[in-house]
């Protein structure tokens, strides 16, 4: 697990603003802190932030890595302007129709396809969150989402906490699914079909009457073990809006 705002703050925030980025020296390639962050995205993309490094970034380029740190300080730094950078990549409309709940579901829709795009974005932990311009305008919009609904500053912050955890929490088996698939060339449903003479046995009705009753009726919907990340984003996403449409009727009444 990686952490956000690990470097240095002064040169975090210089870097997430650009206040202090450095012109390309004259006879050296075209660098910048965006070129040099779109790299590291694209490694993080393609093979996973363990495999991203100064060095790895600086192959990508076809420069030296000693190149790099005219323009970014280290790693630690690296990783928060790439974080800030895919934050740009939300959708925010201005008007969307049916009112907070439904820009609260564009919210989620948003930022589970981010993490869809970005995987590597779920193995940072960003307790401490890099306070770029990206990050603040997101903020910002998703917090203007439940505006005007009488909740107070806090319980706002809090909704959009809730609503952003269950997206993480339910991507992540997504992104895992896709991740086991990939590596072992098996689907979900081809896994199911090749287990389920084995649960079958396994599985006695009348010594798990309940598992084998919700578990078999799963197995036939889906055909897999579980239900899929997708379904549990969608419910949970509705049941945890219940409760804020209760909450925000109480406030007016």
């Amino acid at each position: 697990m990686e952490h956000s705002s690990k470097g240095d703050p002064a040169r975090s925030l210089a870097l997430l603003w650009r206040t202090s980025e450095r012109a390309s020296r004259k006879g050296k390639p075209d660098l910048s802190v965006d070129r040099i962050v779109r790299a590291g995205i694209e490694i993080a993309d393609t093979e996973g932030l363990a495999a991203l490094s100064m060095r790895r970034v600086a192959e990508r380029l076809g420069v030296g890595t000693m190149s790099l740190y005219t323009y970014v300080p280290g790693k630690a730094e690296l990783l928060d302007v790439m974080l800030d950078t895919v934050y740009g990549e939300t959708a925010r409309p201005r008007d969307v129709s049916g009112g907070w709940r439904a820009r609260l579901v564009l919210v989620a829709r948003e930022n589970w396809e981010l993490c869809r795009r970005h995987p590597w974005m779920l193995q940072v932990d960003t307790g401490r969150p890099p306070l770029g311009p990206n990050l603040m305008a997101k903020y910002d919009y998703e917090l203007r989402t439940i505006a005007g609904t009488g909740l107070t500053e806090v319980e706002m912050e809090s909704v959009l906490s809730l609503v952003l955890g269950h997206v993480h929490s339910t991507v992540r088996g997504a992104v895992a699914a896709s991740r086991a698939e990939q590596e072992t060339g098996v689907t979900d449903e081809q896994w199911w079909q090749a287990h389920r003479p084995v649960f079958e046995r396994i599985f006695n009705p009348a010594v798990y009457p309940t598992a084998v009753k919700v578990g078999g009726a799963v197995g036939e919907t889906y055909q897999a073990a579980y239900v899929p990340p997708e379904h549990l984003f969608e419910f949970g996403l509705e049941r945890l809006l219940d409760g804020v449409e209760m909450l925000i009727a109480r406030r007016r009444g």
